[in-house]
């Protein structure tokens, strides 16, 4: 075998929980170690080392990624009541998704996994969709109040000079009813948007971006703006250079695009539109095992992962001794994401093309029917074999040693 493909500067590798942990070390000893002399700097994310830290270990990997550019993260638990009990933790801990993305100020790309035999439910689907979601703000961060009938409820915002600008939400004299109240900031929507723009450029894709600005004139149309501006005075030449385009349109517009399109764009979506549109794509183009997330900073900082969760219930049979079959390709991708990504960065042409060639070989694998049982019930192929976990990842590597 040829030498170990050398590595100049470290990954920040971010281990995580249950199934996808005991698949991480799996992925590393079978498809990575034998060909890369990997460099990573790492990180416990496993609940247990978290409770153990006080969760400082997931703020610390955040900040390693600031520092070295590039991660690579396992699924990770976010407990809730249960979770507390089950592992005895000292508190509830927060989301560590939500921790690093805030850390680093990124948008998440969601983006699924084509191969022949899993069939979009989308008939005219040819190519990736990915979601860019706004995660701040709107309605996940709103304050919301129930008003009893006879009440009067207005919007009052105080100045630095304590000024008060007044507006009428509604005179509920004749029922009770609801109110809620939303913000965003201009500093987090440019954020966003400079992500985005990143990404476009970056994947060499168009850019879709959707508000209802029509309906909403100053909070939607805010977000236009902001995304407009930046566009015409720091992306429009690149843009053009590149050979793709920046589109706008209203919400209920880009839906009906959507539906017709053959796809091959990111869709960026304000905060709620994002997380229901990324779950619409990823089951519409058939599975969250072939769905790829990477977080994307607006400095141009990358956290590549897969967007599903720990499979706790493949875990506790894997605990009892039972075989398991397990999808990876999500896990795999994320690791050969942030490979490709190190590769381009450190000017390691052979890091990139090893990247390549692990992903040929895990599509191939499925297409010529070998899979796991989750995408065995999803394949439309005729000769088709559910395999076990491990034996799947060996399949992969057979595949992968002919294309080295």
């Amino acid at each position: 075998m040829a030498d170990k493909i050398r590595m100049t500067t470290p990954l920040v590798e971010m281990d995580g929980d249950e199934m996808t942990r005991v698949i991480w070390k799996m992925i590393k000893d079978i498809l990575l170690s034998p060909y890369i002399d990997l460099k990573t700097e790492y990180y416990d994310l496993g609940l247990k080392n978290r409770d153990l830290t006080s969760d400082q270990v997931t703020y610390d990997s955040a900040v390693a990624t600031k520092k070295y550019g590039v991660a690579v993260k396992c699924a990770t638990i976010t407990p809730n009541a249960a979770r507390v009990e089950e592992y005895n933790l000292h508190e509830m801990w927060k989301s560590p998704n939500g921790t690093i993305r805030a850390v680093l100020d990124g948008t998440v790309f969601r983006s699924p996994i084509l191969v022949k035999g899993i069939v979009p439910f989308i008939p005219n689907w040819k190519k990736p969709i990915s979601i860019a979601r706004h995660a701040y703000g709107d309605v996940y961060k709103n304050v919301e109040m129930q008003v009893p009938q006879g009440a009067k409820a207005e919007l009052v915002v105080t100045d630095k000079d304590g000024n008060v600008t007044r507006e009428l939400i509604h005179d509920f004299k004749d029922s009770a009813g609801v109110i809620q109240g939303q913000h965003n900031l201009d500093k987090s929507i440019e954020s966003f948007a400079r992500s985005c723009f990143n990404y476009a450029l970056d994947t060499k894709q168009d850019l879709w971006f959707a508000t209802k600005d029509t309906i909403s004139k100053k909070y939607d149309h805010r977000f236009k703006d902001i995304f407009q501006d930046l566009y015409d005075s720091e992306y429009k030449e690149k843009f053009e250079e590149t050979g793709i385009e920046y589109f706008y349109t209203l919400i209920d517009d880009a839906v009906a695009r959507v539906i017709r399109s053959e796809g091959g764009y990111i869709w960026a979506c304000k905060n709620y539109d994002g997380d229901v549109m990324s779950d619409m794509v990823a089951n519409a183009f058939g599975s969250l095992g072939l769905m790829t997330s990477v977080l994307v900073s607006p400095d141009g900082k990358y956290e590549y992962e897969a967007a599903h969760g720990t499979v706790q219930r493949h875990y506790y049979k894997y605990l009892k001794g039972e075989t398991t079959s397990t999808n990876s390709i999500a896990t795999i991708f994320a690791w050969s994401g942030a490979l490709r990504k190190r590769g381009e960065l450190d000017g390691i042409p052979e890091l990139s093309a090893f990247a390549d060639k692990l992903e040929k070989a895990s599509i191939q694998t499925i297409e010529e029917g070998i899979m796991t049982g989750d995408l065995e019930r999803l394949s439309t192929l005729e000769n088709k074999t559910a395999v076990d976990t491990e034996t799947f990842l060996h399949e992969i590597d057979k595949r992968l040693r002919t294309l080295l």
